[in-house]
């Protein structure tokens, strides 16, 4: 059993959370998750979904993987010195990092992509690039792997990148019974990326 921590803030993207949940949590045989804030308590979505936290200092489980979400928040918290080093150290820790949307915008602000290939949402690239020269941005692609790091396009893009990750772990059989599961058409081919626009 592997322990998903999933580290949210205020107008976090709820796709980007509940996506990947719905993909990764349909293993409980694998994976269990937590959800942690950096104080706890109550923490509300962009579209106002309120969801329970733990703070990252009380957490009950080590990290095995890391889950970080973007949207909106992202912007509060891309200066954020104390959630930036928070990120550091669970990303240093976990044996593997998942990035949806603009989470690889925070992931490279804080140095943790430096000489990776990344991915990120297409209508906030300009922004999300600007966080950091030193990773290399993968433009055209639904996902991108990059030793234990997977980044992944807007939104959506989550959930295929999770699936991807099933794949990678438990098996390409396993991560189609999931999206059957969830009646989910998966795009399992990473770098065909119907969003990209040159």
């Amino acid at each position: 059993m592997q322990t998903i921590t999933a580290l949210v803030f205020k107008n976090f993207e709820t796709l980007d959370l509940f996506g990947p949940v719905e993909m990764l949590g349909s293993l409980p045989e694998h994976y269990q998750i937590q959800f942690a804030s950096m104080t706890g308590g109550i923490i509300r979505s962009k579209h106002g979904v309120a969801m329970q936290t733990t703070a990252v200092a009380e957490l009950k489980h080590p990290t095995v993987i890391l889950l970080i979400v973007g949207g909106m928040g992202t912007r509060q918290v891309i200066n954020d010195k104390p959630f930036l080093q928070t990120l550091t150290t669970f990303a240093d820790q976990a044996d593997w990092v998942l990035s949806v949307c603009t989470g690889s915008a925070l992931l490279a602000k804080a140095g943790i992509l430096d000489n990776r290939r990344a991915t990120s949402n297409k209508l906030s690239w300009q922004w999300v690039i600007a966080q950091s020269d030193k990773v290399h941005w993968v433009e055209q692609a639904r996902w991108v792997v990059d030793d234990k790091f997977y980044t992944s396009s807007g939104v959506s893009a989550g959930m295929d990148m999770a699936l991807g990750f099933i794949a990678d772990r438990q098996g390409v059989d396993i991560a189609r019974q999931v999206a059957n599961y969830t009646e989910y058409r998966w795009q399992e081919d990473s770098e065909l990326d119907d969003f990209y626009q040159p």
